[in-house]
């Protein structure tokens, strides 16, 4: 199976367009129903619940700043001659530490949605590295890739219960679609890509954009839409048409984003965490091989920082909320499947 390419972009500088004549949208006439009933998930933290967007928190371009300077910037040749500084292969302690607490976790025959730094306990050298990864993830450059989980020994599920336990020492999991999956699939299915008003990219073998998830970090595991995006809502009316003004600013943004680029390729094994608060993700086309020969399948997960655990303050309702972000849906109960349905 050929390698994934995934591509992560960081930009020096960030210039500002003003617009005299700014003023903030108008929110929509709808409403946001309460939930009939709270779900507690597994883990025992429930989800914020659907909100209005605060429209108040919009700002005028010429409001946002025209240099950007601090440990979140980076240029790509800092890291394309220094693998060391962005890739982390785990260690055979590392490994021994992930497979006894994955062990522990399955003899506790609870649900896949339960599982925590609590229900998935690490020892101090590995829980003490996740710890200065999660801060550099938030504060520093903002990715990192481990390599070498034993998936092929290990199989899908133990797999899948090591990578979502290693990624609760960095975020809470949320909800990636509207069935409350908090483990994904990243996999061809078949769907046509040019359906985007009805089909996510994910679940085909296009090519994404540059684009940003709706959590605070977004994980992948290899396992045997940004601006451009916006068009599935103007096409299917629910935004107006874009303006050639800012067509024009999608293709600026994508080409920005391609010349400060860093190419990540990715191996079976392998796990990459993102920050989307600070750094645009995309991913090139790809073309699965003809059976019998595996699928690529990738597994991933959206988890949240919240504000009371070093996380950003975001212009939402749920900024403070353990389990902010992600897709919510009132009344549907988290799923963690180990393929895509």
């Amino acid at each position: 199976m050929a390698p994934s390419k995934v591509v992560v972009s960081s930009d020096e500088t960030a210039t500002a367009t003003a617009h005299d004549n700014y003023s903030p949208p108008k929110p929509p006439n709808k409403s946001y129903p309460m939930p009939k009933s709270i779900i507690f998930p597994d883990d025992g933290i429930k989800t914020s619940g659907q909100h209005p967007p605060l429209y108040e928190q919009l700002a005028p371009y010429s409001s946002f700043p025209s240099h950007i300077s601090g440990p979140t910037v980076w240029s790509p040749h800092e890291y394309t001659s220094h693998p060391e500084r962005w890739i982390h292969p785990f260690t055979p302690s590392e490994i021994s530490s992930l497979s006894l607490a994955a062990d522990t976790f399955i003899s506790l025959s609870i649900p896949l949605t339960a599982i925590s730094k609590t229900t998935f306990r690490l020892p101090p050298p590995l829980s003490s590295l996740l710890t200065s990864i999660r801060s550099s993830l938030l504060n520093g450059a903002g990715f990192i890739l481990f390599r070498g989980l034993p998936v092929h020994a290990w199989g899908l599920h133990k797999s899948a219960i090591a990578y979502m336990g290693l990624g609760t020492h960095l975020g809470h999991p949320v909800s990636q679609n509207g069935k409350g999956h908090v483990l994904g699939h990243v996999k061809d299915l078949g769907e046509d890509s040019s359906r985007i008003d009805r089909v996510r990219i994910y679940r085909t073998n296009a090519r994404q954009f540059f684009h940003a998830d709706d959590a605070d970090l977004v994980g992948l595991l290899w396992d045997p839409y940004f601006v451009r995006s916006l068009t599935r809502f103007s096409d299917a009316g629910l935004i107006p048409p874009l303006s050639p003004e800012q067509l024009e600013a999608a293709s600026v943004l994508e080409e920005t984003c391609q010349r400060h680029a860093l190419h990540m390729i990715l191996e079976v094994g392998d796990i990459q965490f993102l920050s989307n608060c600070h750094v645009l993700h995309a991913r090139t086309a790809y073309k699965d091989h003809a059976p019998p020969m595996p699928r690529r399948h990738l597994m991933r997960l959206w988890l949240a920082t919240p504000e009371s655990e070093g996380g950003w303050r975001l212009p939402f309702h749920d900024s403070k909320e353990k389990k902010r972000g992600g897709i919510q849906v009132n009344d549907v109960a988290p799923l963690a499947e180990l393929d895509a349905a």
